[in-house]
């Protein structure tokens, strides 16, 4: 499959090297069930530059995103900006997906199975 080229700053990657070494708990517990193509094959990147921004965990394939909001997405400000980052991210038809620290460390199971279903509903593929 041909990768979706997708601008980014590239004065950011010294801070997504730096947030990957780290990392939440969430995080760290997230990365170890997506890495190595878990998720039905599919290559999954953290902290990973685009436009403006350093997303959580990236995959081109299903052009989807997943962030993992911790404390102060609680923040009203903080909701804005994330409104403004989705809808630029959306311009290149990418998804993101969104889950507590919480939900991550306490209910893997289902955070999985939510990408897992996104996977299934976006792909041609009859065999997942």
């Amino acid at each position: 499959m041909k990768r979706k080229l997708i601008p980014y700053n590239k004065n950011l990657k010294q801070l997504a090297r730096n947030l990957r070494n780290d990392s939440t708990l969430g995080e760290v517990l997230l990365w170890k069930e997506l890495r190595n193509k878990r998720i039905y094959g599919f290559d999954f990147h953290r902290q990973k530059p685009l436009l403006n921004y350093i997303v959580d965990f990236y995959c081109y394939e299903l052009g989807l995103i997943v962030e993992i909001d911790g404390r102060y997405h609680s923040h009203e400000e903080q909701y804005k900006l994330d409104i403004v980052r989705e809808t630029e991210l959306a311009a290149y038809n990418l998804t993101i997906l969104r889950f507590t620290e919480i939900e991550v460390r306490k209910d893997m199971t289902n955070v999985l199975r939510a990408i897992e279903n996104y996977a299934v509903e976006h792909t041609n593929n009859p065999n997942l």
